[in-house]
C-alpha cells in the first residue's frame, strides 16, 4: 500500500459493503426457523441442529482471524470472492446432509467459514482504511445497521421459502442468492492492494498481536463481545423453539426476529453515531445492562405475542448494536493497519459466546427439558459485561513509532 493511496468513494464503500452485509447477516439470522422443520423431519434431536450452529459460529471465529490477516495483507476482494463460494457450498449442503456428522461439516465448518469472509470484520477493515477517523463510528454503525435491515428483509423471506418450497428448496435458493456478494465485492476493490503486492505497514503481525494482548483493554473488550455472543446467538437460534414450546405460532417467532433485525436497524446507527460524541465504554455498559433488564421482565411478564413483539423490539435495538462502538474503539486504539486481524480476535471471543449460548441451549433443554438456565445465565452474563466494558480506556496507544490512524 502507497503511503496515500486513492480512496474510494465514502458512497460506494458503504452501499457494497452493506449490501453485502445485509445478504450475508441477513441469511444467518434465520437459521433457527430451520431447528424444527430439519430435526422432525430428520429425527435429529434440538442438540444435534444446535451442535452444528454452535460449530458454526466457533468455526466463523477461528477462521475469521485468518480471514482477517488476509484481508488486512492483500485486501478485502480476495475474501470475499472466497467467502461467498464457500456460502453457496454450504448451504446446498445444509440441505442434503443425510447424517448429523455432514450437516456439522456443512452448516457448521462451511458455513463459519464462508461468514468469516463476507461479515463485519471484512468489510470493517475497509470502511477503516477508507473512511475518515472522525466519520469512521458512525460509517460502521451504518454498515451494522445494514446487517440489521438484512434480519428484518430475509427472515420473513426464508419463512416463506420453508412454508412455500419445503426446507431444503429453501436452503437451495439461498445458495444461489449468496453468490449476489460476487459482484458487489468488485466495488470494495481498494487502491494500494493491487496484484499480490502485500500492503507496507509498520508494524508487523507479531507486534500487533503482542500490544493488543499486553493491552488491558482490549481483554475487557473480548470479555464484554463474549457475552454479546452468548446472548444473541442463542436468543436467534432458541427463541423460535421456545416460544412453540409455550404454544405461540411459528409466525410469532418469525415477526420476533423480523422486528428484532428492524429496531436494530435504529440500534446500530444510533449506537454508530453516539460513539462519535461521547464515550464507547459507557455505550457499551448501557446496552449489556440494558439486555439483561429486558431479559428479566421478558420472564417475569406472562408470555404472550404482545410480549414477545416489545421484548423483540427492546432487544433489537440492542442486538447488534455493540458492534459499532467495539470496533471503532479498536481502530481508536491501535489505529487501522491491522484493523480486521484484531477486530477478528475479538470476534473470534464473540464467537466463543455464540457456541456455548447455542450449544447450551440445546444440551439444557434435552436434558432438564426447559430453557430456564440459558435464560438466567445470559442476565447474569449482562450485568458482567456492564463491568467489564467500564474501566476500557479509548485513547490512541502510546508507541515509540507512530502508527497511521
Amino acid at each position: 500500500m502507497h503511503m496515500n493511496p486513492p480512496k474510494l468513494s465514502m458512497f460506494q464503500v458503504l452501499a457494497c459493503g452493506a449490501a453485502i452485509v445485509t445478504l450475508s447477516m441477513g441469511i444467518r439470522h434465520g437459521f433457527g426457523l430451520w431447528l424444527l422443520p430439519i430435526t422432525q423431519e430428520m429425527g435429529w434431536t434440538r442438540q444435534s441442529f444446535a451442535l452444528a450452529i454452535a460449530i458454526q459460529n466457533l468455526s466463523w471465529g477461528v477462521i475469521g482471524i485468518f480471514a482477517g490477516m488476509v484481508a488486512d495483507r492483500f485486501g478485502a476482494f480476495r475474501v470475499l470472492i472466497g467467502g461467498a463460494a464457500l456460502y453457496g457450498l454450504g448451504l446446498a449442503g445444509m440441505a442434503l446432509s443425510p447424517t448429523p456428522t455432514l450437516f456439522a461439516l456443512t452448516a457448521g465448518v462451511l458455513i463459519g467459514a464462508a461468514q468469516a469472509g463476507t461479515t463485519y470484520a471484512v468489510i470493517y477493515g475497509v470502511l477503516g482504511r477508507q473512511i475518515a477517523p472522525e466519520k469512521r463510528s458512525w460509517a460502521m454503525g451504518v454498515a451494522a445497521a445494514a446487517g440489521s435491515f438484512g434480519q428484518f428483509l430475509m427472515v420473513p423471506v426464508e419463512g416463506w421459502l420453508i412454508a412455500g418450497l419445503g426446507w431444503q428448496q429453501a436452503l437451495l435458493v439461498l445458495s444461489m442468492a449468496v453468490l449476489l456478494i460476487v459482484p458487489l465485492a468488485f466495488g470494495l476493490r481498494e487502491p494500494g492492494f493491487k496484484g499480490t503486492a502485500p500492503a507496507k505497514r509498520e508494524q508487523t503481525i507479531q507486534q500487533a498481536l503482542g500490544e493488543a494482548f499486553r493491552y488491558p483493554s482490549f481483554n475487557l473488550l473480548m470479555a464484554g463481545y463474549f457475552v454479546c455472543g452468548f446472548q444473541v446467538v442463542f436468543i436467534g437460534v432458541h427463541m423460535p423453539s421456545y416460544l412453540k414450546d409455550h404454544g405461540l405460532s411459528p409466525q410469532v417467532a418469525s415477526y420476533a426476529l423480523a422486528l428484532i433485525g428492524l429496531f436494530n436497524v435504529f440500534g446500530t446507527y444510533i449506537a454508530g453515531t453516539l460513539g462519535q460524541r461521547m464515550p464507547k465504554r459507557h455505550i457499551l455498559a448501557f446496552i449489556y445492562f440494558a439486555r439483561a433488564v429486558a431479559i428479566s421482565i421478558f420472564l417475569l411478564v406472562p408470555l404472550s405475542p404482545l410480549s414477545v413483539y416489545v421484548f423483540s423490539a427492546v432487544m433489537g435495538t440492542l442486538w447488534l448494536s455493540t458492534i459499532p462502538p467495539t470496533n471503532a474503539t479498536i481502530a481508536q486504539i491501535f489505529g487501522v493497519q491491522h484493523l480486521s486481524m484484531l477486530g477478528g480476535f475479538v470476534f473470534f471471543s464473540h464467537q466463543i459466546g455464540s457456541f456455548l449460548g447455542v450449544w447450551l441451549g440445546g444440551y439444557l433443554y434435552d436434558a432438564t427439558g426447559s430453557y430456564d438456565i440459558v435464560w438466567y445465565i445470559a442476565i447474569g452474563l449482562g450485568v458482567f459485561a456492564a463491568l467489564v466494558n467500564l474501566p476500557v480506556k479509548e485513547s490512541p496507544i502510546t508507541r515509540n513509532t507512530p502508527q497511521p490512524a
